[in-house]
């Protein structure tokens, strides 16, 4: 997704928008070759793929999880935060440090770009990057600590899903300048698309709730999560839309790091209040 890892022009052409490219673009996932190319609908996806690698990545944790003792909340919400990180490259959190330091830097979008796609993180990269894990891990394992691993699990899922639905809310804005991701996939995915995405979110996340025991008011709070989540991603992306002109691989990497991280924070704080 990062705009360095660029794919071909003709992919907006000839790509498809099915599940193996989405597995194949965004994941290290082993998948068939045939028909993997991204198309412009290929963000369609991404949710369904943050739900995957929730699944992937809560198998360490749970394995720390249920040793003797039932180990360290710190311990297993910091080993699915690696495994997810693995399983995606960095992708995404090199998105967030990118932005951060194109944002940071104060400078005139043209810029601001040339910053971001350097190979390099700067010290505004940095810093969003350690605040943004030191929080996130801290977040899951007091969900972990006050509610057990099935509560654990479903905060995962719901907050992988949602940053992946701020994305694909994004996908209908105009491409900045110079970005090959963008350009593939500004203005693919239809307004009706994005609006199912944006409503199925907080159903899915109070079902998810529900199913692992949270009753009513449990859903009613993971539900208001990625309604925050999805609100904050809106914000941080209009402000960068503004400041560089339109989306990017780098924009998109930032919005899935950010509404994953309100997620956890929201669900982390309802364990704290209740």
């Amino acid at each position: 997704m990062a705009d360095h890892r660029r794919h071909p022009p003709a992919a907006a052409v000839t790509g498809r928008a099915g599940p193996l490219a989405a597995l194949s673009l965004f994941t290290v996932l082993p998948v068939p070759r045939r028909d993997t190319a991204p198309g412009p609908r290929v963000v369609l996806w991404m949710p369904p793929v943050g739900a995957v690698l929730g699944v992937l990545g809560a198998l360490p944790a749970l394995l720390v999880w249920h040793g003797p003792g039932h180990g360290s909340p710190l311990l297993a919400a910091a080993l699915l935060e690696a495994a997810v990180a693995l399983l995606t490259r960095g992708l995404h959190l090199d998105g967030l440090a990118d932005l951060a330091d194109g944002l940071g830097s104060r400078r005139p979008p043209e810029q601001a770009r040339a910053i971001m796609r350097r190979s390099d993180i700067g010290p505004f990269g940095v810093l969003a990057l350690l605040l943004v894990l030191l929080v996130r891990v801290t977040a899951l394992a007091a969900v972990l600590s006050s509610a057990g691993p099935a509560a654990g699990f479903a905060a995962v899922l719901t907050a992988l899903v949602t940053g992946r639905i701020a994305v694909v809310a994004a996908a209908g804005e105009p491409a900045s300048p110079g970005s090959s991701f963008g350009a593939l996939v500004a203005g693919g995915t239809g307004r009706a698309a994005r609006l199912a995405w944006l409503c199925a979110g907080p159903p899915l996340g109070a079902a998810g709730r529900l199913l692992t025991g949270g009753g009513p008011a449990g859903a009613g709070w993971t539900a208001a999560a990625v309604c925050g989540a999805l609100a904050v991603a809106a914000v941080l992306r209009r402000h960068a839309v503004r400041r560089l002109g339109g989306v990017s691989g780098d924009i998109f990497g930032a919005l899935v790091e950010t509404a994953t991280t309100v997620v956890l924070v929201v669900l982390a704080g309802e364990h704290a209040w209740r």
